[in-house]
């Protein structure tokens, strides 16, 4: 098995579960005791955070590649930036890496291709909603992707984000917001949900939607396995 190099810490709630993802899929495939050979470089999001806010993408280039070195220094043969979001740098640093990198996006949208779906609705952080980083992919693979209408919508989503579930905050009434807008995307003939925040699987499941989930997170752990086995 290959060695599998994560960049988490954006947030550490979800480097959490994509550890647990990691080390389930590699013992369901491999059995016995067998788990992941994984090295996880955590940023700080503060740092993070502050470069997206600021769309200077060139510092928050020069964060996760620098994280990524750490990553190939340590003996990883393979990359996955642990954030939907991150991978607005995702062929910059694929580019400079040199590493096999599994895109989060390449994955979600071929995970959606097997259920055969043509229109699917995406929540997560503004960036991922509102820029075309995300949408673009879906669109070599001709799916068509929509965001809540509202941006007070899409605000609400952004803050909860990163006032609650990047910390770890996990409260009712958030949940029963996310459902609202999720709802109102369903309305406008979505087919499927892309949780496009590997943070928002930690609130909302396949058991709260009547339409497809797509939970990146793990989607994006299972192509790792996947590739690190092959």
């Amino acid at each position: 098995m290959k060695k599998i190099g994560l960049v988490g810490g954006i947030s550490w709630a979800s480097t959490v579960d994509y550890y647990r993802y990691i080390n389930e899929e590699t013992n369901k495939k491999m059995g016995s005791l067998n788990f992941a050979e994984c090295i996880i470089y955590s940023v700080n999001f503060e740092h993070f955070r502050t470069y997206n806010a600021q769309y200077n993408w060139d510092a928050t280039f020069r964060l996760l590649v620098d994280a990524a070195f750490q990553l190939k220094n340590a003996g990883a043969e393979i990359l996955l930036l642990g954030a939907n979001t991150a991978h607005i740098v995702a062929e910059r640093i694929s580019e400079k890496i040199g590493l096999p990198f599994i895109d989060i996006r390449t994955a979600t949208a071929n995970a959606i291709n097997k259920q055969g779906l043509k229109k699917v609705g995406l929540i997560g952080t503004v960036y991922t909603m509102e820029l075309n980083f995300y949408k673009d992919k879906f669109s070599e693979q001709s799916i068509n992707v929509i965001i809540p209408e509202s941006n007070t919508d899409r605000q609400y989503i952004e803050e909860k984000l990163l006032n609650e579930l990047g910390k770890g905050i996990l409260l009712p009434e958030t949940k029963k917001k996310f459902i609202e807008i999720i709802e109102k995307l369903i309305k406008q003939g979505a087919e499927g949900i892309v949780l496009g925040c590997t943070e928002i699987p930690l609130i909302i499941s396949q058991h709260d939607i009547s339409i497809p989930v797509f939970n990146t997170t793990l989607i994006h752990a299972q192509a790792a396995v996947e590739a690190a086995l092959s």
